[in-house]
Order: C-alpha cells, then sequence, then structure tokens
C-alpha cells in the first residue's frame, strides 16, 4: 500500500490529539475508532496499559509530540498487519467539499460522546438499537439531494473523518431510499436518524434493515435549524 494515506493520516491524527484541549479523549476515541484495546497499545509501544490508561484519563501529563508520533505509528502499524483496513477507509474520505444544500452539517467531535446525548439534541424517538452506544461525529444531509445526486461511491464521503458517526436524513418521507442506499456503503454508521416523520410513518422494512446492518436506528421531527445549532455546539 501508498504510504502516502497512511501519513496523511497519522499527521490528521497527532495534529487531533496535540490540539485537543482533551488529548487524553482525543486519543481514548482515535484508539477505539481503529478497535485496538489498551492492553494491544501498550505491547506494541512497549509499555504497561496502565501508562495507556493514565494518558487517556489525565491521569498522566498529557503526552508530548514525540509520544503522540509513536503511538498514531502504532495504531497504524496495527491496521496494517489486520490487513489495512481502517487506513484504506480513511484514504476515501474527502474532506468537505459538498453543496450545502446536499450536506446541511459535517463534524467531528473531539471526544466521542454517548448516542443518548445525540438523540436528546435531536428531540429523537429510537425504534431499534444498534451495536454502538457512542458517536464521534455527525453528518447531516438531505435524504433526495444525496440520493439523486452523488454517485455511490461518494456515499464514503459522507462519513467525514470518522465512521463512529450518526447520519442524519432530511426530506425524509418513510425512510426507504436512504435505508436501502446505506446498503452499499461498508462500514456503515453507528447510527441513522430519519428526520421529518414519526415512528408510525417508518418504512416497515427500516427496523431489519437497520438490524442486519447493526446501526440504530431513530426518528425525529425538531426544527431542522434549531436542532442544526444545536448540534453544532456538541459535545
Amino acid at each position: 500500500m501508498s504510504d502516502e494515506p497512511r501519513d496523511d493520516l497519522a499527521r490528521r491524527i497527532a495534529g487531533e490529539i496535540t490540539l485537543s484541549s482533551n488529548p487524553g479523549a482525543t486519543l481514548r476515541k482515535w484508539r477505539t475508532d481503529f478497535d485496538v484495546s489498551q492492553t494491544e497499545l501498550a505491547e506494541r509501544l512497549g509499555v504497561s496499559s496502565s501508562v495507556i490508561s493514565d494518558y487517556e484519563s489525565g491521569r498522566r501529563e498529557s503526552p508530548g509530540i514525540g509520544v503522540v508520533s509513536r503511538i498514531v505509528r502504532a495504531l497504524l502499524d496495527i491496521d496494517e498487519s489486520r490487513g489495512g483496513g481502517r487506513i484504506r477507509q480513511y484514504a476515501r474520505v474527502i474532506s468537505a467539499g459538498f453543496e450545502s444544500d446536499i450536506v446541511h452539517d459535517l463534524r467531528e467531535y473531539p471526544t466521542s460522546i454517548p448516542l443518548e446525548r445525540f438523540y436528546e439534541v435531536m428531540e429523537a424517538t429510537e425504534v431499534i438499537g444498534g451495536e454502538h452506544d457512542h458517536v464521534s461525529g455527525h453528518t447531516v444531509i438531505n435524504s433526495i439531494e444525496a440520493i439523486t445526486r452523488l454517485p455511490s461511491e461518494e456515499f464514503y464521503r459522507l462519513y467525514g473523518q470518522s465512521t463512529n458517526r450518526a447520519l442524519v436524513f432530511t426530506d425524509v418521507t418513510r425512510g426507504e431510499s436512504p435505508l436501502v442506499a446505506l446498503r452499499v456503503v461498508n462500514p456503515t454508521p453507528n447510527a441513522v436518524v430519519l428526520h421529518g416523520l414519526e415512528p408510525a410513518d417508518l418504512w416497515e422494512h427500516a427496523t431489519e434493515l437497520a438490524k442486519i446492518d447493526g446501526f440504530a436506528l431513530a426518528v425525529s421531527n425538531r426544527d431542522l435549524d434549531t436542532a442544526l445549532a444545536e448540534l453544532r455546539d456538541l459535545p
């Protein structure tokens, strides 16, 4: 695999951790995004798992750029030893560049937040739970514009810098189109919120598709402008 996607990703992760107001929490977010345990990361670095735990919890002084670089290299080395799936996944991501009538908002959080907190802002009602209870960002998408104007491969760009996120589809009537469109995207988001309908209006196969792909599914009718304003203040 080319070193360029890896190098770009390494710089992005290291910069986010170093510049974060809570470096430990941001480190934890990226470690969990890569599905690496504290023990596995510690072994790769040749330290005890308590060192990683102390950094993430803030018990140990924030790591300097040298330590951050070693941690990032270790995460990427682990991913490459597993086949490089995460690196390839992030390499597909193109920052921003969408028209505002397609993507209303796209944000990465400095730390992961409970999915329940995201639901509170959206005033969302969950209709089926998923495999994850936290999100690290969100993308708010006009479902009709996205489906009619974006080729399927560009759905990868809707994820931002992390797939551990919530996708909100607006202008939804039953939810059939966005949920079917999501079948072409792999991996899937942690949660999908369909905006503009009640649970009773939901497409009859919606929960079945969500269950198959493992994401939480919720609906919301909150005023979109108000919700967007509060989403931009998360976490």
